[in-house]
């Protein structure tokens, strides 16, 4: 018996999305390393010649495969809780290349810096430096930074936004002399750079030319103050669509002659368009004047549209039939309107249909969670026609695993 020809039949990194299916099932979220390793070197070509160090923002997408990846580039890694500095260390990450981020560090966490696993601590609070210095030894003292929120506030979602006095992120920039008269006091704490990181999906580079300026400006302070301040770290968020050459070449002509060495951490710019989310049409329904295409995944894997309103391009990979065009809401199968947007898809998608969400490389999976205790889906790496497994897709056991009856 002979399966009848799909009207499409579309490949994601040289792979048949057909083929990733039967594979690995839906829904399932697909790295594309080809396009990775293209978006690395964009900003290391566009960084490295000024002087700009890149690390990449962790939080944004991470396994141990991933790590791995990462590992063999020049890439530092910038981690926020112990899982992530874990999920690195497995992936063969060196500590040398990590540094420590988060406004509310457990104790383990603070040990783990102590302890070497990172090669620094970006210090967001007064309580965490005393507590840091409390455990730390000046025989050995732990090399930290200072976050800092500069008050400069970027015109993007209020959820992400980090700097300004409308967010809890850093030190205010008022409190930084009062902060470094008390780091003075504390030997086994060596203070080697600050950072500032403003907010996401920044689509100008003003914003971050005016950041770095009250960096420095807090840099002039700590050199002041005795420490020997080295780096300015710019924090990231970039937008995908700017890319780096914009941004580097304006912080490397606002820093020419600061003392200080320059770093960005992009996250979602260097991952973003790598990955993409593959899912199966579960239904198609008509309520009124709307068309809804239901499918297979939604809030528990992506819950960037309900958060703060993320659009991503869908593409139909695999279908029997495609017809004109036709409003439609896509939407997932959670117990909630979940609605992933509304965009325009061809009049006779159907059940079993195959629909990718491209450009989902970003606080996709890292922010999944097991709503309605559905699974998290599998992560696969694409490269070349070739693909390979990087987690395993949650089952349903799995799922209850921690459960205590």
């Amino acid at each position: 018996m002979t399966t009848a020809p799909l009207a499409v039949d579309r490949a994601l990194g040289g792979v048949s999305a057909r083929e990733l299916a039967v594979t690995y099932g839906t829904p399932l979220f697909v790295v594309d390393l080809d396009q990775l390793d293209l978006e690395i070197d964009r900003f290391l070509r566009a960084c490295a010649p000024r002087g700009i160090g890149v690390a990449y923002a962790g939080k944004a997408f991470l396994c141990a495969a991933f790590a791995e990846h990462l590992a063999a580039t020049p890439l530092r890694l910038d981690v926020c809780s112990l899982g992530e500095l874990l999920t690195a260390e497995r992936g063969g990450f060196p500590a040398g290349r990590m540094y420590f981020h988060g406004c509310g560090k457990t104790d383990e966490e603070l040990q783990a810096i102590v302890d070497r696993r990172v090669a620094f601590d970006v210090i967001d609070n007064r309580e965490e430096l005393e507590r840091l210095a409390a455990i730390a030894s000046p025989s050995a003292p732990v090399d930290v930074m200072l976050r800092l929120n500069t008050g400069i506030e970027a015109h993007t979602h209020a959820f992400v936004r980090t700097g300004g006095e409308n967010t809890k992120f850093g030190i205010a920039r008022d409190r930084l002399p009062h902060t470094l008269t008390r780091l003075a006091q504390l030997p086994q704490l060596r203070l080697i750079g600050l950072h500032a990181h403003i907010g996401s999906q920044i689509s100008e580079v003003a914003p971050f030319v005016t950041n770095l300026d009250e960096l420095a400006a807090a840099g002039r302070i700590a050199l002041e103050h005795g420490f020997a301040v080295e780096e300015l770290i710019c924090g990231g968020g970039i937008a995908v669509a700017e890319g780096p050459d914009a941004l580097a070449a304006g912080l490397a002509e606002r820093a020419a002659g600061l003392p200080f060495r320059l770093a960005i951490e992009p996250g979602r710019a260097l991952v973003a368009r790598a990955g993409s989310s593959l899912y199966r049409v579960m239904a198609v329904k008509n309520q009124g004047r709307r068309r809804f295409v239901v499918v297979d995944g939604g809030l528990a894997d992506n819950p960037r549209p309900l958060l703060y309103g993320a659009r991503h391009h869908p593409e139909v990979l695999a279908a029997a039939k495609l017809g004109p065009d036709e409003p439609a809401t896509l939407a997932g199968r959670s117990c909630e309107n979940d609605e992933l947007g509304d965009y325009v898809l061809p009049r006779d998608l159907a059940a079993g249909d195959l629909v990718a969400l491209r450009t989902t490389g970003a606080y996709t999976y890292s922010m999944a969670g097991n709503y309605n205790r559905f699974g998290r889906p599998p992560v696969v790496f694409v490269r070349d026609g070739h693909h390979r497994r990087a987690v395993r897709g949650e089952s349903a056991d799995e799922v209850v695993r921690l459960d205590v009856v």
